[in-house]
């Protein structure tokens, strides 16, 4: 029997353009780890790269009371809009969608990750559960960080 898959998401509205939005999560040198929560994320270090495709990541996470650390790659399907960190040992995908808003000035964030859970049958239902209820808590912290992060750059780069 496959392990059944985990998927969470949430999106924002954000005040400032698709293209700053996404220079802000594409740059994991300067401005990405400015906008996780500290208190789940403790540590992202960049192994390579660090802006964009090729770049290559450690984080190391306190989520439900439990430390650990991933190793991800970073790439760009859609370059400017979809940026995606893919976890090395295969468990999770987390994907960065950066839409245009109705208006130049305005982007909708859209963060989701689809996971395996490590356990089968009703523990990993639990597991499933409960990583989404995580992951979810997360990006609704994240998402006015980003937010509030990416005004801000835009406010100071105007005339």
């Amino acid at each position: 029997m496959a392990a059944l898959r985990g998927s969470a998401t949430s999106r924002s509205t954000i005040h400032a353009p698709a293209a700053r939005v996404y220079s802000v999560i594409a740059d994991y040198n300067q401005h990405h780890p400015r906008v996780v929560p500290p208190e789940y994320f403790k540590r992202l270090q960049v192994e390579e790269g660090g802006i964009g495709a090729g770049t290559r990541i450690s984080v190391t996470m306190r989520v439900m009371g439990k430390t650990q650390t991933f190793q991800h790659r970073v790439s760009e399907p859609e370059p400017g809009r979809v940026l995606v960190e893919a976890d090395t040992d295969g468990y999770s995908v987390t994907t960065f969608t950066v839409d245009p808003g109705d208006s130049g000035d305005s982007s909708t964030l859209t963060i989701t990750t689809d996971f395996t859970p490590r356990r089968r049958g009703l523990l990993g239902r639990i597991e499933r559960y409960l990583t989404r209820r995580a992951l979810t808590r997360i990006y609704d912290r994240q998402l006015p960080l980003i937010a509030a992060y990416a005004c801000e750059l835009h406010t100071r780069s105007r005339p």
